[in-house]
């Protein structure tokens, strides 16, 4: 045999070998595992038109769902919603933290995640609650801190954190509509309009009022919605309708409170066409209510209309002694030197605003000494009030002190104020009446201006307010009497008693439109009941022919016959909750309970909605111009919800904290013993 033939026939041998060694290891070698990502925790797999769709378990959305479809576009939804309160990772590290709730006299130390969602939301919360830029997200010393607290926090751009306050807001308004929506009581309604100084566009806030389950009154702004001109009635009414219908208030509303313009004037009946007479209280009788602070406004200002050359010498000393840094230093010297409190510092007053007017004399008054001491070592100082001038600056203020403490009284949001304008009103008409007697011809002169404008607008509102004095158990009807005779007069008894009759007729039909609305809820109960089981046929029978029997005014009749002949609550008592006392003693009178609830939620002014007019000059300066309706109202609302959540955290940490105090006061007393 050949040498170079064996030689080969080794290599061949050896390469069958290594083959059959590699064909065993290709053998040995598992499939590749298919990989599940973690966010299918998250989601579910449906099948649409023979499509694989995934589904989000929380909003329940759905998504591409196919193998080429992968999973980033399920990451980003997550990531876009941080609304989905998603369990947290229980293997992430957790730390301890000090809860600042207070909780039997301990400081409760729990464990804490850290979710960036959460701080996300909690950021945005944070810009809507103190008016922020979205800028302050860019700012360096901003970051730098936020870093410092926690280092694991993502921070986010401006147009992310804008897009999780517009979706925040989106969430949060379909509960607020979902709320209202469930809520059994009447809603009032109080609007007014507002033109940016900066953007030059007209934005119209409406804000809601009612009486909630536990008798608590709550105000949220509805919509801050940009109304583009022109802003005619028919456009008012239209946008005011549009809101109503939207957050399911259409056939709720008890008043719409507005200031008192040509244009809400023709507004008002437009509207009522819109929701129909047959879903407001007395068809529409009690709709319009006037905003009482704008109505004082207009009868102090024919009032100073009179007084206007009297007080020009005050006018002129202040206006002097502002006009210059230089006369502003030498003022304060004077006043340092003669130990007067300057904690108020003078202003010149604003023709239009009568209180500014008001707050100008009263300041004034407070340095009439030093203005006395100026004229001596001031010889441009020519036009110094005299002694005549001061008196008659302090009678002035007297009586504008009247208007401004009522005024601050009605413009109250946190309290009931319809029960006690009627009261209040009378005050103003008495007073006005003793000036046209005071002795002084200038001051006699402001009554006849004044009366005009005061009997003008008195008499639109008389009947709601009367009704919510007489709901109040500490004035009942017998207020009645005493304001009607004091504001026509003794000799005109006979009127008195035909005005308070017909408040009482009032109350009367409204009892009779609760009744019906009760029985056609107890009517829709009881059908429902029927069709899950067979009703007593017997009982049935019954129930109609003592309702046949029985005259349909008895019972309202009678419940507010009990009403009025029972005790009142002692006038004197301070700090009164009549909400509180209706909520438990008033359950004895339900139809008229009822009523109380939806009477004492009218606001008598629209300071809720001009309130947040000057939240939304802030919101829009001059350099925050470029913000976009959508943004401004999503801003607007959401703060307003944010701070009365905040409201209510902070009165129920109170609560605890005091109620810790008693524990521990109490616990003191049994040591000493």
């Amino acid at each position: 045999m050949n040498t170079d033939s064996v030689v080969i026939e080794e290599d061949n041998e050896e390469d069958e070998k290594e083959a059959a060694e590699n064909e065993e290891e290709e053998v040995v070698v598992r499939p590749r595992r298919k990989l599940t990502s973690p966010v299918w925790k998250e989601f579910k797999k449906v099948k649409v038109m023979n499509r694989m769709k995934a589904q989000c378990n929380w909003c329940s959305k759905k998504l591409g769902g196919e193998p080429t479809n992968g999973t980033k576009h399920l990451h980003d939804h997550l990531k876009i919603f941080p609304y989905h309160k998603r369990p947290t990772d229980s293997k992430k590290q957790t730390s301890l933290r000090y809860s600042s709730n207070v909780q039997g006299g301990k400081v409760v130390v729990e464990n804490y995640t850290f979710d960036q969602d959460v701080a996300r939301k909690a950021l945005g919360s944070m810009i809507l609650l103190h008016d922020y830029p979205l800028s302050i997200v860019d700012h360096i010393g901003f970051r730098k801190f936020v870093s410092a607290l926690q280092p694991l926090f993502k921070m986010v751009t401006r147009n992310t954190i804008r897009n999780d306050i517009l979706d925040s807001y989106k969430v949060e308004k379909k509960r607020a509509i979902n709320y209202m929506e469930k809520n059994k009581s009447r809603v009032a309604i109080t609007t007014d309009m507002w033109t940016s100084e900066h953007q030059k566009r007209g934005y119209m806030a409406i804000t809601s009022h009612f009486v909630d389950e536990s008798w608590k009154l709550r105000s949220y702004i509805m919509r801050f919605i940009y109304v583009p001109a022109p802003h005619t009635a028919r456009v008012i009414a239209e946008v005011l309708h549009d809101a109503l219908v939207e957050w399911y208030l259409e056939d709720k509303v008890s008043t719409l409170t507005v200031h008192n313009a040509t244009t809400n004037d023709a507004c008002i009946p437009m509207l009522e066409n819109l929701i129909g007479p047959s879903k407001l209280m007395l068809g529409g009788k009690l709709l319009h209510m006037p905003c009482c602070a704008h109505i004082l406004n207009l009868i102090v200002k024919d009032g100073l209309d009179v007084l206007e050359e009297s007080i020009e010498k005050i006018c002129d000393s202040v206006a002097f002694w502002t006009s210059t840094p230089k006369r502003i230093g030498n003022f304060q010297e004077v006043a340092k030197m003669l130990k007067v409190d300057q904690s108020k510092k003078l202003s010149l007053d604003v023709k239009t605003r009568w209180k500014s007017t008001y707050f100008m004399l009263s300041v004034a008054l407070r340095y009439k000494s030093v203005f006395n001491r100026l004229r001596q070592r001031e010889k441009t100082f020519t036009c110094a009030p005299s002694d005549d001038d001061w008196k008659f600056c302090g009678e002035v203020c007297d009586r504008l002190k009247l208007f401004a403490d009522i005024t601050e009284i009605f413009s109250g949001t946190q309290y009931v104020t319809a029960n006690i304008y009627f009261p209040k009103i009378c005050e103003i008409k008495m007073n006005i009446r003793k000036w046209s007697k005071c002795g002084n011809e200038i001051i006699e002169a402001m009554p006849d201006a004044m009366s005009a404008k005061f009997d003008k607008y008195w008499s639109d509102i008389q009947g709601l307010m009367g009704i919510a004095t007489l709901l109040d158990p500490r004035f009942k009807i017998d207020m009645l009497h005493v304001c009607f005779e004091m504001l026509l007069g003794d000799e005109s008894i006979i009127d008195a008693e035909s005005k308070v009759c017909e408040i009482r007729e009032l109350v009367s039909s409204l009892m009779l439109e609760y009744q019906m609305e009760t029985d056609q809820e107890n009517t829709e109960a009881q059908s429902v009941s029927n069709s899950a089981m067979e009703a007593n046929e017997v009982m049935s029978i019954f129930s109609a022919r003592v309702a046949r029997k029985r005259p349909a005014t008895s019972l309202s009749r009678t419940e507010l016959d009990r009403y009025l002949d029972d005790e009142y609550v002692p006038a004197t008592q301070e700090n009164f909750d009549v909400l509180g006392w209706w909520s438990v003693a008033g359950s004895r009178y339900p139809t008229l309970r009822a009523i109380a609830r939806d009477i004492f939620a009218i606001p008598v002014t629209t300071v809720a909605s001009e309130s947040a007019f000057s939240t939304s000059g802030r919101v829009l300066s001059e350099h925050r111009s470029r913000l976009t309706p959508d943004l401004l109202e999503a801003s607007m609302c959401s703060q307003n919800w944010e701070r009365n959540r905040a409201k209510d955290d902070e009165k129920t940490e109170a609560a605890s904290f005091w109620s810790c105090l008693d524990d521990i006061q109490e616990g003191l007393e049994r040591i000493t013993l």
